[in-house]
C-alpha cells in the first residue's frame, strides 16, 4: 500500500515514516502543503495521513480540494487542535478519521489498518485467495496452512494483489506502491516479484493481462 505523511515537523515525520515503514508500507514524506498538493495531482495513494498546520498551504485547504476532485483517497487527519470544533471541522472539510498529537505509535497502526479495510470494504484483517492468507496486521503469510517466508516487497505486492481481488492492476500502479518516490527501479522490478510469487504459490495464483498488468482472485480470465 502507498500512503502519504504530510509532516512539517522532521521528527515527529521521520518517526511516523519509519513506523509504518515497518508495517510494510511503501510511504512518501511531504514536508509542506504545497508538495503534499504536487504528489496528490500526479501520484496515487491509498491513504494520507494529514497534519493542519503546514508552510506554504494549510492540511484543511489541502483536504477540501481533494474532496472538490472527487478523490475519496482515505485521509487521517494528525494535529494538536485538540478542540470538539476543530474535529468537527476536520471531519466535515472531509477527513476520515482524526488523531490529536501527541498519539501512540500502536494507535496510529491500528487506525491505519482500520481506514485500509474500511477503504476496501473489508471488516476482516486477513485476506484470503484459494489456499493462500495474508496477514496484514501480523505480517504473515500462509500457504496451504505452511507459514512462507517472503521478501519485504513481494509481501507488499501480493497484499496489494488480494486486497483488490478481481481487480486488474497496473505495473505503474504496482511500482508505486512498491517504491514510491525511489526513480531508480529496474523497469521489469514488478515481473521479478511476480515471478518469485508465482515459485512460491504456483504459477495459477497470479494473471498476467498483457498490456494492462496483474489480476489476482477468482474472477481471472
Amino acid at each position: 500500500m502507498h500512503l502519504l505523511v504530510v509532516e512539517d515537523d522532521a521528527l515527529l515525520g521521520d518517526a511516523v515514516r519509519r513506523a509504518l515503514v515497518q508495517e510494510h508500507y511503501t510511504v512518501d514524506w511531504a514536508r509542506d502543503g504545497a508538495d503534499a498538493a504536487r504528489r496528490l495531482r500526479h501520484t496515487h495513494y491509498d491513504l494520507v495521513l494529514l497534519d493542519l498546520n503546514l508552510p506554504q498551504r494549510g492540511g484543511l485547504d489541502i483536504l477540501r480540494t481533494l474532496r472538490a476532485r472527487g478523490q475519496d483517497v482515505p485521509v487521517l487527519i494528525l494535529t494538536a487542535r485538540d478542540t470538539v470544533d476543530a474535529r468537527v471541522t476536520g471531519l466535515d472539510a472531509g477527513a476520515d478519521d482524526y488523531l490529536v498529537k501527541p498519539f501512540d505509535i500502536d494507535e496510529l497502526g491500528a487506525r491505519v489498518r482500520a481506514l485500509l479495510r474500511r477503504g476496501q470494504g473489508r471488516a476482516n484483517p486477513q485476506l484470503q485467495c484459494g489456499d493462500v492468507v495474508v496477514d496484514p496486521q501480523a505480517h504473515t503469510v500462509s500457504h496451504r496452512g505452511l507459514p512462507v517466508e517472503l521478501s519485504p516487497r513481494e509481501f507488499v505486492l501480493l497484499r496489494l494483489l488480494m486486497e483488490n481481488a478481481g481487480k486488474a492492476m497496473t505495473r505503474v500502479r504496482l511500482e508505486e506502491a512498491l517504491y514510491g518516490d525511489d526513480k531508480n527501479v529496474e523497469s521489469n522490478a514488478v515481473e521479478v516479484h511476480v515471478h518469485n510469487l508465482r515459485k512460491k504459490f504456483g504459477k495459477d495464483l497470479i494473471c498476467t493481462l498483457r498490456g494492462v498488468g496483474y489480476l489476482i482472485g477468482k474472477d481471472k480470465p
